[in-house]
């Protein structure tokens, strides 16, 4: 089945079956390679015709949905707990660093036990809390309307402040990594105020559980270009590790 329209077709009809499609079941089908039908996938998915999922296509939007964060806390639990214990060795010799909101980042605020003074810029009540009575730890907490699925702020007069500020290190929670889109996540005046906060920083650091990745959010926070570390779980396939580090992005496997 080599002819485009034939594929297109035939991957339709599938969906139409199952409401999904696998690349490893199409290739064996079809005869074709995998970087064929990912091809096939993306031009069907740019013609609305279906959504990449991670491994195939779906008649169903995979992209992100907003959940509270209280909802998110519970999920992956343990694997957030690794990932934060694992991205606390890259603050290194930095007296400043920034802390996003989410659930993934809210674990790091939780195992910080800065040994010398450490300033945290945050627009993350819950991570302001946490480190609020902290030893050596000084807490800049972003002001602005507070939104209420998120517990942080977002908004013109944190926008502000990040204007005259800077740091070494910004962590950053995303609920998508796609590698043709970037890191996005489900609120747009968030978003905004991420790449604010990126712009302040001299390293920025994703972290991000495995369930996050070929997965897209509202808005986008920046592209791979820009970030230095991605910090995640053993879940991730060692192919997308690969593709990610090709984009000059050093993966952290938590263990």
């Amino acid at each position: 089945m080599k002819n485009i329209t034939e594929r297109h077709e035939f991957i339709i009809q599938q969906l139409k079956k199952n409401g999904k499609v696998n690349i490893i079941e199409l290739i064996n089908l079809m005869k074709v390679s995998g970087v064929t039908i990912r091809k096939d996938l993306k031009l069907l998915e740019d013609k609305n015709l279906l959504f990449r999922t991670r491994g195939g296509g779906s008649v169903n939007n995979p992209y992100a949905t907003e959940r509270t964060i209280n909802e998110k806390e519970f999920i992956n639990s343990e694997e957030k707990q690794k990932i934060a214990k694992a991205a606390i060795t890259i603050i290194g010799e930095s007296d400043s660093i920034s802390i996003g909101s989410g659930t993934t980042v809210f674990e790091l605020a939780r195992c910080l036990h800065p040994s010398k003074h450490l300033t945290v810029i945050t627009p993350a009540l819950k991570v302001g809390l946490e480190l609020s009575n902290r030893p050596n730890v000084e807490v800049l907490q972003l002001g602005g309307l507070i939104r209420p699925n998120s517990s942080s702020v977002a908004g013109a007069h944190a926008e502000k402040i990040l204007a005259e500020i800077s740091c070494g290190v910004l962590f950053l929670g995303v609920d998508g990594i796609d590698l043709d889109f970037g890191f996005s996540i489900t609120n747009i005046a968030e978003a905004t105020l991420n790449q604010k906060m990126i712009d302040t920083a001299q390293t920025l650091v994703i972290l991000a559980d495995s369930t996050k990745f070929d997965r897209r959010g509202l808005g986008k926070v920046c592209g791979f270009d820009q970030v230095h570390y991605v910090v995640t779980d053993n879940k991730v396939s060692p192919q997308t590790v690969k593709m990610i580090e090709e984009k000059g992005v050093k993966v952290i496997i938590a263990q």
